[in-house]
């Protein structure tokens, strides 16, 4: 597989074309971003870490039926995945408030909802990526009913696995931002990254932040946060649990 040139690249990752059209390299940095990207840092060691614990996630997800866009890891920081068409929707999926969610409905953090949230946002980095519903997204044309409804039940059921996953490592899935693409065939499928860069984990026991909240709200222990979650995902996945 050859790797040809540079077509983006993001916060966290860059992304390259191969010989093959229906495939991308991403290779992952060690960038770190927040709010919007006002905030800028380096946490060494992410880009391999948020690498192998999205593959390892991705391959789990598909045993369990939601099709995603790996294809395989190539390096400590490269994979190789389905060239695909990102539908402009980040979604969100809240089992605990907490950031923005918690200071817009005035909840206390930590505060365990009575039933999982989904919430919509246009991804759209000028304009912050504004919080959206369904009728914004057929009015704009950014997914069809179809599609949405798709969306919807990959990610409730794409919860309802890592929430169970974490909890055998003794981590608590707060929430968690998804992103999906269509596939040059048409077909719907995860795309993007399930890391501590996209996801709030806290510890069962002790309630310590082991995600980019650490970065974000200057706690200290970034990236010994970051190696406490693949140490904990490494020693689930040699045990033969996954």
């Amino acid at each position: 597989m050859k790797k040809l040139e540079q077509v983006y690249e993001g916060k966290a990752k860059k992304v390259f074309k191969t010989d093959d059209e229906n495939l991308f390299i991403v290779d992952y940095k060690d960038d770190a971003t927040a709010f919007n990207g006002l905030k800028k840092g380096t946490i060494a060691g992410k880009g391999a870490i948020n690498n192998r614990m999205t593959n390892s996630m991705m391959q789990l997800l598909e045993q369990h039926g939601i099709p995603t866009h790996f294809v395989k890891e190539l390096s400590e920081r490269e994979t190789l995945v389905k060239r695909v068409k990102i539908v402009p929707i980040e979604v969100i999926v809240r089992n605990v408030a907490a950031g923005s969610l918690a200071k817009r409905l005035g909840l206390a953090e930590g505060t365990r909802l009575k039933s999982t949230v989904l919430e919509y946002c246009y991804k759209n980095d000028d304009l912050g990526d504004p919080m959206i519903n369904e009728y914004h997204v057929y009015a704009m044309g950014l997914a069809t009913k179809e599609e949405l409804e798709k969306i919807a039940a990959y990610s409730f059921k794409i919860n309802e696995i890592m929430t169970e996953f974490f909890h055998e490592i003794g981590v608590d899935l707060i929430d968690f931002k998804l992103e999906y693409g269509i596939t040059n065939d048409g077909t719907l499928v995860l795309a993007d990254e399930i890391s501590p860069d996209t996801c709030r984990f806290w510890d069962v026991k002790t309630g310590e932040k082991l995600d980019k909240d650490r970065f974000r709200r200057d706690l200290g222990g970034v990236e010994e946060a970051y190696q406490e979650m693949m140490k904990r995902l490494l020693a689930h996945n040699a045990g033969g649990q996954n």
